[in-house]
């Protein structure tokens, strides 16, 4: 599986971005993805999330997904994801910051 992550916006404006593919983290790591996708069940998720009015200085995500049977990308924001996305984004801005 192949994810392509991008956090932009916030307070400082900061822009973040990684290229992960899951086949070359540790096994646990992997497992940990891949659970978090299946419960945020990413897949049916719409490609677009309707904006917060007045949420200004929040983060902007895009993450597209790639596997064997399908590509999905869902662009959000901190406050219109859903609270079954939050996880997901969680991890993958630790793994984007090269943090364990």
């Amino acid at each position: 599986m192949f994810i392509h992550f991008e956090r932009s916006g916030g307070f400082m404006g900061a822009h973040l971005t990684a290229d992960i593919e899951t086949e070359l983290l540790a096994p646990d790591e992997a497992h940990r993805l891949m659970d978090l996708i299946r419960e945020a069940d990413f897949f049916a998720l719409p490609a677009n999330f309707t904006e917060v009015e007045g949420a200004a200085d929040q983060f902007q995500y895009l993450i597209t997904i790639t596997d064997e049977m399908q590509q999905h990308s869902v662009q959000v924001s901190d406050s219109s994801a859903p609270d079954t996305l939050h996880p997901l984004l969680r991890r993958l801005t630790r793994l984007a910051r090269g943090q364990p």
